[in-house]
């Protein structure tokens, strides 16, 4: 069974940092295309930042320059350094994983950004 499970949201000052992690329970080795969302109270899920197997990456315009999108293949695990982090971050992040022709969704984690 395929499981996602995302770590490292918290409460943070605005211009602070924060680093998600996301374990997967398969080798990611072979996923083309993994990347971060995340949905604010009544809104909808948006993408934050996506990432391929030949790590080229895209991010939402409201987060280029402040976040990063990394993967660790040997890890199985994918990460999010949020770095200025504004109170209009804070969100439930969630991370995607498109395999096989399936999308799997982890837990979320909370990210609230305010002084």
């Amino acid at each position: 069974q395929v499981q996602l499970v995302e770590s490292g949201g918290g409460l943070v000052q605005p211009g602070g940092s924060l680093r998600l992690s996301c374990a997967a329970s398969v080798n990611i080795f072979s996923i083309y295309t993994m990347g971060w969302y995340r949905q604010a109270p009544g809104k909808q899920r948006e993408l934050v930042a996506r990432i391929t197997s030949g790590i080229n990456t895209n991010y939402a315009d409201s987060v280029k320059g402040r976040f990063t999108i990394s993967r660790d293949n040997g890890k199985n695990t994918l990460y999010l350094q949020m770095n200025t982090l504004k109170p209009e971050d804070t969100a439930v992040y969630y991370c995607r994983m498109d395999w096989g022709g399936r999308i799997y969704w982890g837990q979320g984690t909370q990210v609230t950004v305010s002084s």
